[in-house]
């Protein structure tokens, strides 16, 4: 999988747990450790684990797995590395403590309508179909 269809996926698996503020960071121009960031906030330490626990369990369906992960014993700020894609999890008091964003603003941000699914995201319908509704 590409690097940016991974961050995709991953950053799509972190919404589907509520995570808050994602942001997918491209970096590749600006180091030599990733290709991109994916950045997301949960609302506590639990949620922090559960959604870095999700985006390990949807990629390995996918036959991704992570290559090394830091940061569960103490949940305020988990880190997934893919290679080229690393995730970054936070509690909101460590998010805005370490605030990568700004660290890394020179990065070039994915708006999130280039990997957000819409709310009602189903598949087409034939034309046929959608007249009789």
């Amino acid at each position: 999988m590409e690097s940016r269809e991974l961050a995709i996926q991953l950053a799509r698996a972190l919404d589907a747990k509520k995570a808050r503020d994602i942001r997918i960071i491209r970096v590749h121009d600006l180091t030599t450790v990733t290709d991109y960031f994916v950045i997301a906030t949960g609302t506590s330490t639990t949620h922090v684990a559960a959604l870095a626990d999700e985006a390990d369990f949807q990629l390995g369906r996918q036959g991704v797995n992570v290559l090394r992960t830091e940061g569960h014993e103490g949940k305020r700020w988990i880190l997934l590395d893919y290679g080229s894609v690393i995730v970054h999890v936070f509690t909101q008091e460590a998010h805005d403590f370490y605030d990568l964003e700004h660290l890394w603003a020179d990065g070039e941000p994915m708006p999130a309508n280039e990997w957000m699914k819409p709310a009602d995201a189903t598949e087409p319908q034939p034309e046929a179909s959608r007249q009789q509704q």
